[in-house]
């Protein structure tokens, strides 16, 4: 079965990671994506090797959404999937609530929160007039929780989190069929946490300590996060809106320690 068939959707932040695997499953499920990144050499690369269209986009730019609403003016499927921690590329300095320069602090947001916003707003233009759609924002298990060493992010992703239930209710109010929800992955294996974990006989075992505190005592796939975004941009999630859904492995759920231990 394939889900998407004729839905075009767009991705953001598709070269790599979690937006790669969202790009690959939705080709899979035939939908005509379109992925789109900040860097152009990778995300040429990614769509190459995928089977989709590529279109440079710096979410955190508004005249980047307006170019991309001159060439994809009417879509189904929008994942805002970009995004920054702010500890990109040796980025320094700390990023606890005392010392977070405010610098730091808005580039964060101006990526994450505010590339979420212009993106549910270009989403929003492009799905009005056939009234259906479904909008599927990024958002994090650190949005749901407090992360003292890196407050701007999870301020982000909180923002992330009510701003799509905003948008669900606007859609409704309009009386279209324009749905918004966002996920919440925990821990996931990407290059991110490649470059952090590093290489080395000892792999398993730090693989294994970086999860320690995880119910299910593993990371989670892109894989896995591929497959819930497809099952929100299909059909079949028709009467959801407004939702989070998460995929943590259990820890928000609390210890999976019984009382004795």
């Amino acid at each position: 079965m394939q889900g998407l068939n004729g839905k075009l959707c767009v991705v953001t932040g598709g070269a790599r990671g979690i937006g790669r695997a969202v790009c690959e499953a939705f080709v899979r499920e035939g939908g005509e994506v379109i992925l789109t990144d900040i860097d152009a050499e990778a995300g040429q690369a990614a769509a190459r090797a995928i089977g989709c269209r590529f279109h440079k986009l710096d979410v955190a730019e508004e005249a980047d959404w307006d170019a991309l609403a001159r060439i994809a003016p009417a879509i189904d499927v929008l994942v805002n999937n970009a995004g920054i921690t702010g500890f990109e590329d040796g980025a320094a300095g700390p990023h606890d609530p005392e010392h977070a320069s405010l610098a730091e602090w808005r580039r964060v947001n101006a990526v994450n929160m505010e590339g979420t916003f212009l993106g549910c707003r270009y989403a929003i233009g492009a799905m009005k007039a056939k009234g259906t759609g479904s909008i599927i924002n990024m958002s994090s298990r650190s949005g749901v929780v407090g992360i003292p060493g890196a407050a701007a992010y999870a301020a982000s992703k909180a923002a992330i989190r009510n701003h799509s239930k905003s948008v669900a209710l606007y859609c409704a109010q309009q009386g279209w069929h324009i749905r918004c929800n966002s996920v919440q992955p925990a821990a996931i294996l990407t290059p991110m946490w490649e470059a952090l974990l590093g290489d080395g006989p000892d792999l398993e075992q730090r693989k294994a300590a970086m999860v320690r505190d995880t119910p299910l005592k593993r990371f989670g796939t892109v894989e896995e996060v591929a497959a819930l975004c497809v099952y929100l941009a299909s059909d079949e999630s028709a009467y959801m809106t407004g939702s989070e859904l998460t995929l943590d492995g259990g820890l928000l759920a609390g210890s999976a320690a019984s009382p004795g231990d």
